[in-house]
């Protein structure tokens, strides 16, 4: 599960929040404003209500949100060049998620939560969390390839799958991701002037380009 290879295209999700304006008056009868956030372009107070509601919300229990860390954290593990999944808040990502979409993500993460635990009960007599680091690599080496997998990890294999996914998305779209990346977006380059091959491709040795040459992007 190489990190740099885990993800070729990303779905993207963008998670934000902002202002919430109460209706409530103080004495002096200003509105008392509730700073959440800072304000992100293109959110509706709506939006901006109805994320904060999600966030605020619980969905995963303590030991599924502990399994998802150690899933994650193995899919995208702390390197030289960049933090783990959970440095990146991926599992707090995956919670927001399965609130925000659940008929999507609910049923299949809490299905493939319970079906990791009840495998790792039968092969170690532990919830996977409490198993060993080697016990854990052992369970996941059996699905998470795809090709490789017997027909009665289908089902964990299928969990794996839609987990991996969400990391990746989560971990590529935060801050650490798209520097670990090395995505820039959109920068003002500096034109040198015409190329001298091209100049006398054209047989303008003659004509002077310095007015253009060396000049600052507007």
């Amino acid at each position: 599960m190489n990190r740099r290879e885990s993800l070729k295209a990303l779905g993207i999700t963008v998670v934000s929040t902002g202002v919430l304006v109460e209706g409530c008056k103080t004495k002096d009868s200003e509105p008392k404003v509730k700073d959440l956030s800072v304000a992100k372009p293109g959110r509706q107070d709506f939006e901006v209500e109805r994320n904060e509601k999600l966030k605020n919300e619980k969905f995963f229990t303590d030991n599924e949100m502990a399994t998802i860390t150690i899933l994650a954290d193995m899919i995208i593990p702390k390197d030289g060049k960049s933090g783990s999944a959970s440095d990146a808040k991926v599992p707090e990502f995956i919670e927001f998620i399965a609130k925000d979409r659940p008929e999507e993500f609910e049923v299949p993460l809490r299905g493939g939560l319970r079906w990791i635990d009840l495998q790792s009960f039968k092969r170690y007599n532990n919830p996977f969390k409490d198993c060993t680091k080697q016990q854990q690599l052992e369970l996941v080496d059996q699905i998470a390839y795809p090709a490789n997998a017997k027909p009665d990890m289908k089902q964990g294999v299928a969990f794996f799958d839609k987990l991996r996914g969400l990391v990746a998305t989560g971990f590529f779209t935060s801050k650490m991701g798209v520097e670990d990346l090395g995505y820039v977006g959109n920068r003002p380059n500096r034109w040198e002037g015409v190329p001298q091959d091209v100049i006398k491709q054209y047989g303008l040795e003659n004509i002077s380009f310095d007015l253009f040459r060396d000049k600052k992007p507007v």
